[in-house]
């Protein structure tokens, strides 16, 4: 009786599969006799459209029973392959639509095409009907489409710059648009670029994080502090309120790339402040412009560097005493207080104002003293006790001597 119940149910999976999944079987079995590995017939079992239950005809119509191409060209609803102008148009009979998505996946945003439209590839794509400019298929492929959670997709944020760059970084292609193709590349060596790409970091930026992704356009004058503010926020709201805000939008200035650069952002160093050497400051300031610009500049990096100094002499003390064995939790804790104090005092340089920077530094400065003075009190009683120790057993092993001697003299007697 059981094996006559599996019987049947296995019956009826395999008539529900030949029914229901097997529909696109024609267009599958056709493109893998001919096609490579790398087909697109291969390809689609990847794709997320396969793996949400989408066949072939989802996208390109036509009717999947039947055994000649040219048939299935001149059968009802057949659609084939868009042009690249149709593509964003194509892709958004079901993307732009909320009741069919709401359906598949209700978490997919449905204003992607009107995003699009509002970028600079959609801008020319629609109003210039430039085919060089990417469209979905350029960010997304075409028949092994993944989210972007998908370590195989062109959009996970490993593949994203060099998806980017494909276009991008091509000096032929982009000749024509007048604009750098040395993005990726800078990119690659920054600290964003090094993060994500060699750390495997996926918090750090991808292209995508500061230009958009569907909405892609280069971030301007007046919004490009608020684009690195979304993970710089403190920084940001420093600088917003410093004297450099409003010199900044008088004279134009990108606020944060006039310090840090865009695409090749090193990692931040305490002597990019101040009044020589290879300090940003003196590429708009100079001694005699009538401001106390390089002044400032000098005082702080000065504040900076003294807690600097005093953090790393506190760090050797009290490694010695750690390494001497002393009991040290307490000023081990104190040196992670000075670690912060550091970290905020150099994010304080944002606000160029000395009377913000050189009071955390001196608090600082004050932590990282008491750690030197308990440090070396604790490395002091470690070299008493050494002392008393030798004393000690000087003492023991003359009374041992002594009394070995008494034991002798009663015995001989």
């Amino acid at each position: 009786m059981i094996k006559i119940k599996f019987t049947l149910i296995f019956i009826g999976l395999l008539l529900f599969s030949i029914n229901g999944f097997g529909s696109d079987n024609n267009c599958l079995n056709c493109h893998l006799d001919w096609e490579s590995e790398e087909g697109s017939a291969a390809k689609y079992a990847r794709d997320i459209h396969s793996q949400k239950g989408l066949g072939c005809t989802e996208c390109h119509g036509g009717d999947p029973s039947l055994d000649d191409m040219d048939d299935v060209r001149n059968s009802k609803g057949y659609r084939g392959v868009p042009n690249h102008l149709e593509v964003p148009d194509f892709c958004a009979r079901c993307h732009a639509d909320a009741a069919y998505m709401h359906e598949h996946n209700p978490s997919l945003p449905v204003d992607q095409l009107a995003k699009y439209k509002t970028s600079v590839h959609g801008q020319r794509l629609f109003a210039r009907k430039d085919k060089k400019v990417a469209n979905c298929i350029s960010c997304h492929s075409v028949h092994e489409i993944g989210t972007g959670q998908m370590p195989y997709s062109s959009t996970h944020p490993t593949n994203l710059p060099a998806t980017c760059g494909e276009c991008h970084a091509d000096k032929e292609y982009m000749a024509e648009y007048d604009i750098p193709t040395d993005q990726l590349e800078k990119y690659r060596s920054s600290v964003h670029g090094q993060a994500l790409l060699q750390r495997g970091d996926l918090g750090a930026p991808a292209c995508n994080d500061c230009h958009g992704n569907h909405g892609a356009a280069p971030p301007g004058v007046a919004s490009l502090a608020a684009v690195c503010g979304v993970c710089h926020a403190l920084e940001a709201e420093l600088f917003a309120i410093s004297p450099h805000a409003e010199a900044y939008r008088e004279n134009d200035f990108p606020m944060c790339e006039t310090c840090h650069s865009n695409h090749d952002i090193i990692k931040p160093y305490d002597e990019m402040i101040g009044a020589v050497g290879s300090a940003v400051c003196t590429n708009c300031h100079s001694a005699d412009d009538g401001t106390i610009g390089l002044s400032t500049a000098d005082s702080i990096l000065v504040s900076i560097n003294n807690l600097v100094q005093a953090h790393a002499q506190a760090k050797r003390r009290l490694n010695e005493a750690i390494y001497k064995g002393m009991m040290t939790t307490d000023e081990e804790f104190l040196l992670k207080e000075v670690d912060q104090t550091l970290i905020q005092a150099r994010t304080l340089v944002h606000s160029f104002n000395m009377d913000s920077v050189a009071p955390k530094a001196r608090a600082g400065i004050a932590k990282a003293d008491t750690i030197i003075a308990n440090a070396a009190g604790l490395i002091n009683e470690y070299y008493f006790r050494r002392k008393g120790l030798g004393v000690a057993t000087l003492i023991i092993t003359f009374l041992a001597i002594m009394l070995y001697r008494k034991i002798r003299k009663i015995e001989s007697r």
